[in-house]
Parts: C-alpha cells; structure tokens; sequence
C-alpha cells in the first residue's frame, strides 16, 4: 500500500464517521438541539474540507467550481465550532442577524473566487489549479484562515473562562464534567489547527516528502480526534447543558463605594454581617447543600435574600465562589459522617450521595482539598 492510499484510507474513515455522527446530532430526540445541529454542522463542513484528499482528479478537472467552492468553505469550520461552544455554555443562546458577521470571510473569499476564477474558461482553471500553490489567491486564503485560527481560538478560551467563572459563582453542581468536555475539545482542536498552519507552510518549501508525511500525520490525528467525538457523544450524552449568559459575576455588580458617606457604609456593614448570619444559621440548620443540583437562585428564594445580593454576599464578602462555600458545608457533613462510629457500616458511595455530591471522583478531590486525606485514609484516622 502506497502513501497515497493509506492517506485515502484515513480521510475516508474519518469523512465517514464524521458525517454518519452529525447525522445522529440531527435525527436525535434532545433538548438540545440547537448545540447539537452546530456540532453537526461543523462536522459537515469539516468532513467537506477533509473530503479533497480522496477527491478523483479526474472529477476535479471536470468540476472546478465545486472544488473551488469547497476551497472557500473551510472558513466557515471554525466560525462553526465557536458558535458551538457559545450554544452548550449558555442556555439562553440563539442565533441571530449577528451572527452572520462569522460568515464574512466564506462571503469574501467566493466573492475573490467569482471575479478570478469562477468564470475562467476551462484551460485557464487548469492553469490556476496546477500552480495554486504559487498564486498571491492562494497565499492570500492560507493567511486568512491562519488568523481566523488565532482570532477564534484566543475568543473561544475567553468565552470558557466566563462560563467557569459563572459557574463557579451560580451553581453547586460539583459535575464539571461539560466545562472540562468544551476545554478538551478546544484544546484538542486548536492544537491540530496550529499544526494545520504549521503544515501548509511545508507546501511553500521544496521539501515534498516531509509534506507528504506531515499529511499522513495530520490524517492519522483526524481520524483519530473524529473518532474521540464518537465515543464522547455515545457515553457523555450529559455533556450538552448550559448556563443563563444573563447572570452576572459578583464583581460586576457590586455596588459602587460611597466615599463620602462613612454613616452609609457601617449601615451597610452591619446588615452584611447580619445576613452573613443569617445564611450560614440557614445552611447548619436547613443543610440546602444535601441537593446536589442547589444554585444561588434556589437558596435565594429558600433565604429571601435577594440573588445579587447573595451573589455579592458569598463571593465578595465571604470571599468563597457559590461553588466552594456550598462543598465545604458537604465536606464537613461527611467528615461528621465518617467520625461517626454509628456510620461506620456506610460506604465511601453512600456518604458522599447524602452530603450533596454525585460523583465519586469530585467527592475525593474536594475531600482532599479540605483535610489533605482521602475519606478512606480520614475515617481510618478517626
């Protein structure tokens, strides 16, 4: 088997595999459609783009404006994983008129394509296809999309910090398991479109066989990534839940210093200490945190404190995240739990499902924050 054929093999697998889990995000009964038919999208375009290597060349030459059509829509590929990413962070998300502006460079490049290649005459599409790798069109695409990479990737981290500092601040959820997915994936992704750029810079250099072979690892990677999308969507179908882009972070709504006022501020210091009071009585006598889906709306109505102000409460003035001041009120109710020698016969799984946790490697991590042992090697030392 030649070098061409395994290259063949690899992008046909990865095409086919592409597609037939796009068409499971389409056809499949969720709530979460719209985050799934952008996956789907952005793995049709991905597959369209990966499709060229196994393209005849005789179908090329007698359809040129397919080819150079499907050339103009790799830049559609990451415009698609970010409006993705966007849709599984934040519930509320919707496209809209604006989100047009991310098909701007596709609208740019086949509007170059139509004045200089679309209505060439046959010879001189062959002339333009044999030397494309010389031509300023070319050159000018393959920067295009470089920055596209950097731009996006620099925007879709940005966006995963807000969702973490969001989530850290709102929810109590100790599951990650969706932020942990979205920066995988990115990572993963980015990674392969920085080697991407760093490949199509080979094509510029007289060394045609470590281009060949700079392809066979960038197919293998492909296939290999498809793959890994597979096996997450099959076994982590909880992966696609999001958060309200409406809540704020604490420090944005903090109210503004009043310096003038020293009255104003001990007032306000006194009603912060009383409520802080108020709220920790609530969580020792009540225990909201044995919910494991608690947010700070919920202990909001449950406290009658308004949300932004116990935003405000637990992350400034008690300076925890929603996150950690509700996990340290588990931590310290399985700790009583495994010092308790009439608890003894409950199981490690057990105690952590009662304090508020659903997920036993979360339960260890968080356990080993607070008193530097496993719950194990705590009860063991009770």
């Amino acid at each position: 088997m030649n070098i061409d054929s395994l290259l063949s093999i690899m992008s046909g697998m990865s095409v086919f595999v592409s597609l037939l889990l796009a068409l499971f995000l389409f056809t499949v009964k969720t709530q979460n459609k719209l985050a799934n038919r952008l996956f789907a999208s952005y793995l049709i375009v991905f597959a369209i783009d990966n499709i060229g290597i196994f393209i005849n060349e005789d179908f090329i030459r007698n359809h040129f404006n397919l080819e150079f059509f499907r050339w103009s829509t790799c830049a559609l590929i990451i415009p698609a994983f970010y409006l993705y990413i966007l849709s599984v962070c934040f519930t509320d998300f919707r496209l809209q008129i604006k989100h047009l502006f991310h098909a701007i460079p596709f609208l740019i490049t086949n509007a170059v394509f139509i004045i200089r290649l679309y209505f060439l005459d046959n010879a001189e599409k062959i002339r333009f296809y044999d030397h494309r790798s010389q031509l300023p069109e070319l050159y000018g695409f393959q920067l295009m999309l470089g920055m596209q990479i950097v731009f996006y990737s620099i925007a879709v981290f940005l966006v995963l910090k807000k969702y973490r500092e969001i989530y850290q601040e709102n929810y109590a959820n100790p599951k990650t398991s969706i932020f942990k997915w979205l920066f995988q994936i990115a990572t993963v992704l980015f990674i392969l479109y920085y080697l991407s750029i760093a490949k199509n810079v080979l094509r510029y250099i007289d060394l045609e066989v470590l281009w060949i072979w700079a392809n066979v690892v960038m197919q293998f990677l492909v296939l290999t990534i498809t793959c890994w999308f597979v096996l997450k969507a099959l076994n982590h179908p909880e992966l696609f839940r999001g958060i309200d882009s409406k809540l704020q972070l604490a420090r944005d709504i903090l109210p503004k210093k009043d310096e003038n006022s020293i009255e104003i501020k001990n007032n306000q210091n006194e009603v912060i200490t009383a409520q802080i009071l108020t709220l920790k009585q609530y969580m020792a006598e009540k225990e909201p945190y044995l919910d494991p889906s608690l947010t700070i709306q919920e202990l909001s109505n449950q406290i009658n404190i308004p949300v932004r102000d116990l935003s405000v409460l637990i992350n400034h003035h008690i300076d925890q995240h929603f996150f950690d001041f509700v996990n340290e009120y588990r931590i310290q109710k399985a700790m009583a739990i495994l010092k308790n020698p009439l608890k003894s016969d409950l199981t490690v799984l057990e105690i952590l499902y009662e304090v508020g946790f659903n997920s036993k490697s979360s339960f260890n991590t968080y356990f080993k924050k607070y008193t530097k042992l496993t719950p194990t090697a705590f009860r063991n030392a009770s």
